[in-house]
């Protein structure tokens, strides 16, 4: 039987809870986002063939625009410079394309 300690569980989140919290602050400048605009971090489980075992998935909700969710093919605490400025890049195409279609 294992031992599950409280104590233990807290500290990982904890951990955790700083590593998104430095992501999306990184992830906020690398995107962009105003005052208004709000950024959402997720681990989650993949389970699509060649996935990692887990991704993270990064949610932006720009003030008056529908939510996008963009990911990264491996875990928070994996994510590195390469992974931000991509998605930057992405979201700074995908805005061009947009103001192009209107």
């Amino acid at each position: 039987m294992a031992f599950f300690s409280l104590k233990d569980s807290r500290t990982r989140s904890a951990a955790r809870s700083a590593v998104a919290a430095k992501l999306k602050e990184e992830l906020r400048a690398a995107l962009s986002l105003g005052e208004d605009d709000i950024l959402a971090v997720n681990e989650i489980a993949c389970a699509e063939p060649g996935c990692a075992d887990r991704e993270t998935i990064v949610l932006v909700m720009r003030a008056g625009e529908p939510t996008r969710a963009l990911r990264i093919a491996h875990g928070m605490e994996a994510v590195g410079p390469d992974d931000i400025a991509r998605l930057g890049a992405e979201e700074r195409a995908f805005r061009r394309e947009a103001v192009a279609r209107a």
